[in-house]
């Protein structure tokens, strides 16, 4: 057999070899695995014996919050876990990016664990919590439409040397990596947060911090490795279909904001909630080379300071982001 050079690699649809690690093309996976391995956690690291006395105590409108955002989050987790072992690291022919998901899949199992730990230590009733994803409409819609947009990559007869299969599967992985992880994980955190600035559920709110850290990392890799395949590939798919893309995202979020967040609490209401998915969708827009729809300012700038651990870095990218002028696309309720 012909020795194989790294500059053959890519990132899908490659002709080297898939056991050979070494010489890297891309560092920057390997990089973002070793980092990742400085960031090893447990859900038992953290005693919850602050939220057991705190949750009682919390008004319904807390209890409704918290609640539901805990169930979102533990179905949303699985789904992630599922995504990134049986769709995207299937089609990955280089083994630096595959090593990167393999860890990633490993902290997806830690987080819906975090999240079980912490419905399991409060007695909230599992059978109902979990099912909450099923029955409760305005968040299956929103699941509906995570399931619709990442089950066609699940396919294994898609051939990404077809432009028709690239664009879609480059358009499940956009959603995946900028709104399921990069708007909805980021989204549903919040509510969490800001219970924790009133003292309250605060072992839960560390919990999410942690895992943020590593939701920040998969963010920022997901959209990394989408633009060296639109690089390799030299394609991108249409502007209209990722910004069309964005917005119903952002309109199915609306949807569950207005349901878990029907009165708000101190400091966070559905409106904010709806103007922080406007904003941390033009963020991702950004990063992965769109133009960006209107010009949203961030309404939660507390975050940057609140989702910190030990002085590290923080989870919300603090370097200013000058938007691109937005198309005529509004992000219309």
């Amino acid at each position: 057999m012909e020795a194989i050079d790294s500059s053959d690699k890519r990132v899908i649809d490659g002709h080297s070899d898939v056991n050979q690690l070494m010489p890297f093309k891309y560092n920057w996976a390997w990089r973002d695995f070793l980092n990742a391995q400085k960031n090893h956690w447990t859900p038992l690291d953290i005693s919850m014996s602050e939220d057991i006395a705190d949750y009682p105590k919390l008004t319904a409108d807390e209890k409704h919050i918290y609640d539901n955002v805990m169930a979102t989050l533990s179905t949303m987790d699985i789904m992630a876990m599922r995504n990134i072992g049986l769709a995207v690291m299937e089609k990955v022919t280089a083994p630096e990016i595959q090593i990167y998901m393999g860890r990633q899949i490993d902290e997806e199992c830690i987080h819906t664990w975090a999240y079980s730990h912490c419905i399991e230590t409060l007695g909230l009733p599992q059978y109902e919590i979990y099912n909450r994803y099923r029955v409760i409409p305005e968040i299956r819609q929103k699941m509906e439409m995570a399931k619709d947009m990442l089950d066609p990559i699940c396919d294994t007869s898609l051939d990404t040397k077809k432009e028709e299969d690239l664009c879609q599967f480059l358009l499940s992985y956009m959603f995946f990596a900028g709104v399921f992880e990069g708007m909805w994980f980021y989204g549903g955190f919040t509510p969490i947060f800001a219970l924790q600035r009133m003292g309250k559920m605060r072992k839960t709110a560390e919990q999410l911090q942690y895992i943020m850290r590593d939701e920040a990392m998969h963010v920022a890799f997901g959209i990394q490795t989408i633009r060296a395949i639109m690089e390799e590939k030299n394609f991108r798919p249409p502007e209209e279909l990722v910004q069309d893309m964005f917005i119903k995202s952002y309109k199915a979020e609306a949807i569950y904001a207005d349901y878990i967040m029907q009165n708000p609490i101190l400091g966070y209401s559905g409106d904010t909630h709806k103007a922080q998915m406007r904003y941390l969708g033009n963020r991702r827009l950004k990063q992965l080379g769109y133009n960006t729809i209107g010009d949203t300012p961030n309404p939660v700038p507390w975050l940057d300071e609140q989702v910190n651990i030990k002085k590290e870095k923080n989870f919300f990218e603090t370097k200013v982001t000058e938007y691109q002028s937005g198309s005529a696309l509004e992000w219309d309720d």
